[in-house]
This record gives structure tokens, C-alpha cells and sequence, in this order.
């Protein structure tokens, strides 16, 4: 079988941009395994989200756009757009998306959509931020927005992973942004980082949802079980992992919100292929 040819949109090949896109130029490539990346790309000046939402990325493959649904890791008042991806060796989009280099061009849509959002959650004092692989992405970006912190008075960010090597970039992140300029000194005391691992000796091992289950999450960060009075969640993860987390949320007595309902938790349904 042939393999198909990525274009590289630039120049004289404007034209091949689809309807409803921008062609955005990548500033930055980090490879921190062989299954995991990330990338920065420029912002359209008319550009604007929400920090949580994901938005369509893609490139053109042979003479036809693919486009998958990326959380943005990066902060609504950024300037550049940040993506954090993993590599799928025959993945429509991602067999190609991990080659990129700086310079390179990647399609985006121009209509951002999420339920990972600030507005979708009542007030409450805790805010945990659940995430397995990539799933982090999300919470990238809305641990880096101020009025995140407003809005809860403990921020609790989780990362279960296979393997130590994956969670690289939560936990760079997390320490970037508690030097950060303009939120270091709110990350400093309200931001709190929970790395685990599933296939690696850790400090903490074991499914996320196991730990929270058996009070191990709870203990290691010395606070009380969830409590619907005090507590709200985001989840973002595998299937498995969004059904399960959502499962001990609601037996702990959380309901449900989205956009046009805000209540205790929230899950993000879209995914990276």
C-alpha cells in the first residue's frame, strides 16, 4: 500500500486549508517518551476559549484534512497554543502529528467546545482534577488560570500514569507554574500535584480509582474522604477510567454538571486517536 503524503501547509499551498480552519505554525516540539509529546503553535488573533475546552486539530493527509479532538494545555491568556499528545504508530492523525518540527504547519478549527470548565462547577473549597496519560492536558491549562484559584481555595491535580518517564510533563508543569509570574505565588499555596503509577515502582502505584477507593489517595494528601458539601472534580482519562471515577463520585454523594448545569463534577468525553 502507498503511504499517503502529509502536506505541509505553507506558501503556495494556503489553498488546501479547509473551510472553518486556520493553518497554525508550530514554535515548539518536547518528546518525553516514545509514546508521549508535546507542541506549541501560534494563536489566531481572533482566537478565544475558555481554559479546559479542547478544539479540532488535524493536518491535511494526501488531499484530505484529518482532524481529532486536543485538549488545550495552554492558558486562555497565553499567546501560543499548547497541545499534549500521544504518539499512535497507525493513528489517522497521530502517525503523522508526532513527526511535526518547528516551523511546520497544523490545521485548526476555529470553534473551541469543552465541559472541563470553571463555569460548570458550583463554588466549592476543593477542586480535584483527575487524569490519566494525556488526560492532563486539560487541567494544564486551567492550573495556569487565575481564576481558578479565585474560585477554589484547594487545587488538587492527580496524574496516574503506566510509567515514571510519563509523567514528565505534569510534574514540569505543575513547577513552571508555581514560578509562574502572574499565578506562582497562588500555585505555590493552593496547587497540589498527585503522581501515580500503574506499571512502575512509584511513591504511590496503583489505578487512581483503586485509591480512592481504599482512602490511599486521601491519606497521602491528609485530607478527608469527598464531600459533596466541600468537594468538586474534573475527570479526564480513558473510558474505563472517566466510567469508574464517576462511578465512586456519584456512591460519594457528587452529581453531574455541564455547561448549562453546573453541579460537583464534570467529565470530558473527547479523545485523542
Amino acid at each position: 500500500m502507498q503511504r499517503m503524503n502529509v502536506v505541509n501547509l505553507a506558501g503556495d499551498l494556503a489553498d488546501a486549508v479547509p473551510a472553518g480552519a486556520t493553518a497554525e505554525t508550530v514554535t515548539e516540539v518536547q518528546h518525553y517518551t516514545d509514546d508521549l509529546f508535546r507542541f506549541r503553535m501560534t494563536r489566531p488573533a481572533s482566537f478565544r476559549f475558555r481554559s479546559g475546552e479542547f478544539v479540532m486539530i488535524g493536518l491535511m493527509v494526501g488531499e484530505k484534512p484529518v482532524f481529532r479532538a486536543y485538549s488545550i494545555a495552554s492558558p486562555s491568556w497565553d499567546e501560543e497554543l499548547e497541545f499534549f499528545s500521544i504518539k499512535v504508530p497507525d493513528g489517522p492523525l497521530t502517525q503523522h502529528l508526532q513527526k511535526i518540527k518547528v516551523g511546520d504547519k497544523v490545521l485548526m478549527k476555529k470553534k473551541p467546545t469543552g465541559t472541563l470548565v470553571n463555569d460548570a462547577l458550583i463554588a466549592g473549597k476543593r477542586l480535584y482534577m483527575f487524569s490519566t496519560g494525556t488526560g492532563f492536558a486539560p487541567f494544564a491549562s486551567l492550573i495556569r488560570d487565575p481564576e481558578t484559584y479565585e474560585k477554589f481555595e484547594e487545587v488538587i491535580v492527580t496524574h496516574s500514569c503506566r510509567f515514571v518517564a510519563e509523567l514528565a510533563y505534569s510534574q514540569q508543569t505543575v513547577a513552571a507554574t508555581r514560578e509562574d509570574p502572574l499565578i506562582g505565588e497562588l500555585a505555590a499555596s493552593q496547587l497540589r500535584l498527585f503522581t501515580s503509577t500503574t506499571r512502575e515502582p512509584h511513591e504511590h502505584t496503583g489505578r487512581i480509582t483503586t485509591l480512592i477507593e481504599n482512602g490511599d489517595l486521601f491519606r497521602a494528601l491528609g485530607v478527608p474522604p469527598l464531600d459533596p458539601a466541600t468537594d468538586r472534580a474534573m475527570i479526564c482519562g480513558s473510558m474505563a477510567m472517566l466510567k469508574d471515577t464517576k462511578a465512586l463520585l456519584e456512591a460519594a454523594g457528587l452529581t453531574e454538571g455541564a455547561n448549562n448545569r453546573p453541579a460537583e463534577f464534570v467529565i470530558e468525553r473527547a479523545f485523542v486517536g
